[in-house]
């Protein structure tokens, strides 16, 4: 794609990077059969080429960002589908991200949008806010409909995904849990932001997982929300600084009893934690920090692929689907390791049909975006649904929220199945349900 920013402008080198992914887009259009949003609308502004050609414009003319541009950019999911597909190797992510932080900068939102994506920026990475505000959420879960009726729709979409009830958080939480026999290797765990409040079994799977297979697991004091949060948001400043302090906290676990590894369960947190070095790129004080992180980052799957896992329940015949993670999947291009280590461990997998496509949950957009939300979750939903599966294996908390706010099969990570395969207890979501699918399944066999 040919491009016309002045020399001026391309001192920046936010604009120079930007402009960089621009002429790399050749107008081939591969990208529009993969874009979740022009597959259901239509529209090619709501295709990556389509949102492409707006940004282009928009900083080509240091123009403030226009309630269309706005628009068309608000519904973007961030699932990188595109760059999965696309020959040429355009870099959406970070073209859309840097237009996400013209947008903040130059647009000024309705009262009512601004107020919430406060509330999310300021909410969602604290854990204590957040289960404060799933607690009251629970309360008012009754007024989800008259809320939707009365135009509130986003908060009536926050009310519906909340759980009917929350986990019982540890209360003297640990910070190191030593390997079981000898010591093999020593990673840090991301404890992460929603996870520990609505998902901590997740965390707790991957600990005894890794103890078991002979890995030290520590949770570095002052570690917090991966940034991701309010980065897709295009508040610039407040995801840097989330950046900065995990880069603090993992560094000095690195540099004082060392790590083999920054180990993150939740798929959208890894994207984004493996892309510190070029978010902090432009900080001298940090590149070379943040790049060093960013090199110790791997998924929880990514890393337990390379252990020697062996099954120790009986799991074997039943049946998961696997869910890929967009951000997994398509951000960081890792599709074969979670559903190799499920049927190592006694699973029968079974792939969904267009999973390419996202679920629609993409961090806050099955609340921003609630409409296009739900029209992705029910696509998905048929689609696993006919595989006929006895659990949802997804490898992001995203994810499993929203799936399993549109069907009764249970949905669990990945790591918690393979934890109780390995001798770890059965995930409290499939206790009951999917032993009674199987057995009945296997009657109907002998029948």
């Amino acid at each position: 794609m040919q491009t016309s920013f002045t020399l001026a402008q391309l001192a920046d080198p936010n604009i120079a990077e930007s402009e960089k992914i621009l002429r790399t887009c050749v107008h081939c259009g591969f990208c529009t059969a993969t874009c979740p949003t022009y597959v259901l609308l239509g529209d090619e502004l709501d295709s990556p080429r389509g949102r492409i050609y707006l940004i282009k414009e928009m900083l080509e003319h240091d123009a403030p960002a226009t309630p269309e541009v706005v628009t068309h950019i608000d519904r973007c999911l961030s699932c990188l589908a595109c760059m999965t597909t696309c020959p040429s190797g355009v870099h959406y992510m970070h073209l859309v991200d840097h237009a996400r932080v013209h947008v903040e900068n130059t647009y000024r939102r309705p009262l009512l949008n601004r107020m919430l994506r406060a509330v999310l920026a300021a909410v969602l990475p604290d854990n204590r806010r957040f289960r404060a505000a799933l607690t009251l959420a629970r309360l008012a879960k009754p007024l989800a409909p008259l809320l939707a009726l009365a135009g509130l729709k986003p908060v009536a979409a926050m009310l519906r995904l909340a759980p009917a009830q929350l986990p019982v958080p540890e209360m003297t939480p640990r910070r190191v849990f030593p390997a079981e026999g000898r010591r093999k290797g020593r990673v840090a765990l991301m404890a992460g932001c929603v996870t520990p409040v609505i998902g901590p079994s997740i965390n707790e799977a991957a600990i005894r997982v890794l103890t078991r297979h002979g890995i030290e697991v520590v949770l570095p004091p002052g570690q917090g929300c991966c940034g991701g949060i309010v980065h897709h948001m295009g508040r610039e400043h407040d995801a840097l600084a989330a950046v900065r302090r995990n880069v603090d906290a993992w560094l000095a676990e690195a540099d004082g009893e060392g790590l083999d590894a920054v180990l993150i369960t939740a798929s959208g947190c890894g994207t984004t934690v493996k892309d510190y070095g070029f978010m902090l790129r432009s900080d001298a004080a940090y590149a070379g920090k943040a790049q060093r992180i960013s090199a110790l980052a791997k998924d929880i799957c990514e890393y337990l692929s390379g252990l020697d896992i062996r099954a120790g329940a009986a799991v074997s015949g039943l049946v998961a689907a696997y869910h890929g993670a967009c951000s997994l999947q398509h951000g960081q291009k890792i599709t074969r390791e979670p559903k190799e280590l499920l049927s190592r461990t006694g699973f029968v997998v079974k792939d969904v049909p267009e999973g390419h496509l996202c679920c629609g949950s993409a961090g806050t957009y099955n609340i921003l975006e609630d409409d296009i939300a739900k029209r992705l979750r029910t696509r998905k939903v048929a689609n696993i649904e006919k595989v006929k599966p006895d659990v949802i294996a997804a490898g992001n908390i995203g994810c499993i929220t929203q799936i399993a706010a549109g069907t009764a099969i249970p949905v669990v990570h990945p790591v918690e199945l393979i934890d109780w395969a390995t001798g770890g207890p059965q995930p409290a979501a499939l206790r009951g349900t999917v032993l009674t699918a199987a057995k009945a399944r296997t009657a109907e066999a002998a029948v």
